[in-house]
């Protein structure tokens, strides 16, 4: 791996730990060539999948934590070294050279030499010593709750590895696709690290990316077609995408104008077609609606698999008023809603507030409002997605055999 790759990489984990930002949200180094950036993509990746892991193969070499700037650097190499598996002299020789290049750390690099041998050599062992990353209290807690402790260790394990990448195809489009493996469920799942583009299929629109789970609560509506169908906070799109597929006459609505410049642009490539709103949710007034899908904000905890640098900028203080939000479009979505009508409510998180609590308060808090129990063996799942309470559950440690799936919750609610 080139030396500038390596400086994006430490670059982009000061993005992360120090300002506290999404990787989703950092700006694409254009100095770089497109190899180079998705080398340095993964290896910030890596990093931030074992950086508790990381720190602990360091820690005994240092006689006090050095400053951050020093700190990514050690990170950085020692993840090439034990997770990536790497050349030692060629790793060490790149993070030295980072080290003198900047003013900040060019006194550290003595240190740097020094504690990456001594992990080149001593790691590897102390490394596959040590079990996977655990997520914070405030994610594990609940999750240990509700599941147990093995669930718990499980999920975590499961965070680990680079997941694979699920395409939905449009119906009637068939790919051959080298390697592709067909899901249960209907997805098409590639190796991960595969340039979408570049696939047969992609520039004529036949399939878009999307998380096999992500697909699921869509078929929970039943059969849409001519239906009309709300999408409410619809971006980045898939879900639309899917309705539309089905048949349906889709309103999808969301506040953010680019992200909803994207559906559209995704929406031309696949020849599909949806009316784009961008509005506050309340302060839609469409309808009614024979069905609607809505896709809550939520703490995003069931994609850390996709997404390792989300426990390190989501906070606990984000849980409670993200319920309350979910509350209220809960609420709102039901006043937008045909009698007899479906909604199904979902969240990409694995803490309970954020699903099976907020069905059971909606059918207290609304008259005659129930739950459609969810047959998770007709969406090509087993028993064990199955919650009490009518919805369905999945964690990331279900089907390893084949990659995993993201955490989801989903519902469908009608009300008499």
């Amino acid at each position: 791996m080139g030396l500038e790759a390596r400086q994006a990489a430490v670059n982009a984990l000061h993005w992360v730990l120090r300002e506290g930002r999404m990787l989703a949200h950092l700006p694409a180094d254009t100095r770089l060539a497109p190899a180079d950036q998705a080398r340095a993509g993964r290896l910030v990746s890596l990093t931030l999948r074992h950086l508790d892991l990381l720190d602990a193969c360091i820690a005994p070499y240092l006689d006090r934590k050095p400053h951050l700037p020093a700190l990514l650097i050690l990170r950085l190499a020692a993840a090439e070294l034990l997770v990536a598996g790497e050349d030692a002299h060629g790793v060490v020789d790149s993070a030295v050279t980072m080290a003198k290049r900047n003013k900040g750390t060019a006194r550290m690099a003595g240190m740097i030499n020094a504690v990456l041998r001594k992990v080149a050599v001593e790691g590897p062992e102390r490394f596959a010593d040590l079990p996977p990353q655990q997520l914070p209290g405030w994610i594990g807690g609940p999750v240990k709750k509700r599941h147990g402790i093995e669930a718990l260790r499980a999920i975590e394990a499961a965070h680990v590895p680079l997941p694979p990448i699920d395409l939905t195809v449009k119906p009637g489009v068939t790919l051959d696709l080298r390697g592709a493996l067909r899901l249960p469920t209907g997805s098409l799942r590639v190796a991960p690290g595969t340039q979408i583009t570049a696939l047969p299929g992609y520039d004529s629109g036949g399939f878009w990316v999307q998380d096999a789970a992500a697909a699921l609560p869509a078929r929970l509506l039943g059969d849409v077609a001519g239906a009309r169908v709300l999408d409410l906070c619809a971006a980045p799109g898939g879900k639309t995408m899917q309705l539309a597929a089905m048949g349906a006459l889709v309103t999808a609505v969301d506040l953010s104008g680019p992200r909803m410049s994207r559906v559209k642009q995704n929406l031309a490539r696949t020849g599909l077609t949806a009316e784009l709103i961008v509005d506050d949710a309340f302060d839609h007034a469409g309808g009614p609606y024979d069905a609607i899908l809505l896709d809550a904000p939520c703490t995003a905890t069931g994609t850390i698999r996709r997404h390792p640098d989300l426990p390190h900028v989501k906070q606990w203080t984000e849980v409670e008023p993200l319920t309350r939000l979910q509350m209220r479009l809960i609420d709102h979505a039901l006043t937008l809603l045909a009698p007899g009508g479906r909604l199904v409510f979902c969240t990409c998180s694995l803490l309970p507030v954020e699903g099976e609590h907020q069905i059971t308060a909606a059918i207290k808090r609304h008259e005659g409002l129930q739950v459609i129990p969810a047959d998770a063996t007709a969406l090509g799942g087993d028993a064990t997605w199955q919650s009490p309470e009518g919805g369905l559950r999945l964690r990331p440690d279900f089907r390893p055999d084949i990659g995993g799936i993201d955490g989801f919750y989903m519902a469908a609610l009608t009300r008499s």
